[in-house]
């Protein structure tokens, strides 16, 4: 099984009640840790505990020879991909002009750690919020603040969509997180009537998640995700490398690529995200990441649903794809992907 997770659970969709979760537990020597309804997955969701230390691969073989579990996977852990003036440099690498962007009451979730919701620029900005970890203290809001202030800040930390509502799930903490935590956070997010899905994670391939996502597009949101900090030899990271997801690599203030980024065949996109400013906690600070780089395209996108409500996420998507500026080897390639978004290039498109 590729990817860490957590040494001592499962999580299983059931075909059945309450009652036959009991039992399944009862049958293989389990406990019951949490259970739930998925719109996304459209079924019940168990998340299984492993009491007498049988390795998680040996308890998924176990549960597959019983009828009533669907899918069987192990709950991986995913985490946060961030890297260790004033006007953002993004704005005009992605050919979009700052006085003139609006992402005005388009609906964005955002799937991160905490937010610092005092700070200045996302004062009136989110529009709910949601908890998908209420049992684990708030101590980081960095990372989620700065997501949220590149896709939608308002006033000397503008974003790139102001006037876009932001729906932020918090589902990280010390930039870490799990399956069953982010798969309730997506739910939770499908349920907001949102247009964008801002999942600036990466983890292993997980069949939960791949279904969440692929049915998430089915309502036509459209979702993006950071390619990943962890080297040009790191395996593929995920969500970014399900279809359908825009995966998004970090390029600097040249249009060089972030030298940290994944590579792959799933880099869709390159945008802006090594030394961005950027809010985070109460003040600002300077980030990198494809993280941050994927709020980016999520503010670009949030542009285009902006002006053109009727475009669907398929079409939006073709856009970025003709319109990038094509960057390293001729054509979509492993560094970049089909180049350097270009905003206003997709809206005419």
């Amino acid at each position: 099984m590729a990817g860490e997770f957590v040494p001592d659970e499962v999580l299983v969709t059931v075909d059945g009640d309450a009652g036959a979760v009991q039992q399944i537990a009862a049958s293989f020597g389990l406990e019951v840790r949490s259970q739930r309804q998925s719109r996304l997955l459209g079924t019940t969701l168990v998340r299984f505990g492993i009491p007498d230390g049988r390795p998680v691969g040996a308890v998924l073989a176990q549960l597959a020879a019983d009828g009533r579990t669907l899918r069987r996977e192990p709950n991986h852990i995913y985490s946060l991909q961030q890297a260790a003036g004033i006007v953002n440099y993004a704005f005009e690498r992605i050919q979009l002009d700052n006085k003139q962007a609006s992402g005005e009451n388009v609906r964005i979730a955002v799937i991160d750690t905490g937010i610092d919701d005092t700070n200045p620029a996302l004062s009136g900005v989110i529009a709910d919020q949601f908890d998908a970890m209420p049992n684990v203290p708030v101590e980081k809001r960095d990372h989620g603040t700065s997501v949220d202030g590149l896709i939608a800040g308002v006033g000397a930390l503008e974003g790139m969509a102001p006037g876009a509502r932001i729906y932020h799930a918090r589902a990280f903490e010390d930039g870490r997180s799990t399956m069953d935590v982010i798969l309730s956070a997506l739910d939770w997010a499908a349920d907001q009537n949102v247009s964008i899905i801002n999942m600036s994670f990466v983890g292993p391939k997980n069949d939960l998640l791949a279904t969440a996502c692929r049915n998430a597009r089915g309502l036509g949101i459209i979702l993006v995700a950071a390619a990943g900090n962890n080297g040009p030899k790191a395996p593929y990271g995920y969500p970014a490398a399900y279809d359908g997801v825009i995966a998004v690599t970090a390029t600097d203030a040249k249009d060089g690529l972030m030298q940290q980024a994944n590579r792959g065949a799933y880099v869709f996109i390159s945008a802006p995200g090594v030394e961005m400013v950027a809010p985070s906690g109460a003040g600002s600070d300077v980030v990198t990441g494809t993280s941050f780089a994927a709020a980016i395209v999520s503010g670009a996108i949030a542009n285009l649903i902006h002006a053109s409500p009727e475009r669907s996420a398929d079409d939006i998507e073709k856009a970025l794809a003709v319109t990038a500026r094509d960057l390293g080897p001729k054509g979509r390639d492993n560094d970049f992907g089909y180049g350097l978004l270009d905003t206003k290039a997709a809206a005419n498109k």
